[in-house]
């Protein structure tokens, strides 16, 4: 697998725009984001994209469901 570094930024639609075309076409690539750390995601984005994260696929398994509603106390914010 290659890598290539570009910039680019997101449009009102939320499409990302790369600052110069590449010659690649028809052809399905890997898309890392890197967020400038001045520019805060908000807790709904991040909640997005963790949601559809591969990574996390492995907690829709049954046999990771361990705990229940009936586990553990209520936590209060009382000292």
């Amino acid at each position: 697998m290659k890598a290539l570094e570009l910039s680019g930024f997101f449009d009102d639609k939320g499409l990302l725009k790369l600052d110069k075309p590449l010659k690649i076409i028809n052809q399905r690539v890997k898309v890392i984001i890197l967020i400038p750390d001045n520019d805060e995601m908000s807790d709904a984005d991040w909640l997005q994209a963790i949601s559809q994260n591969p990574a996390f696929d492995f907690l829709h398994d049954k046999e990771e469901d361990i705990y229940s509603l009936a586990d553990g106390e209520p936590m209060t914010d009382e000292v």
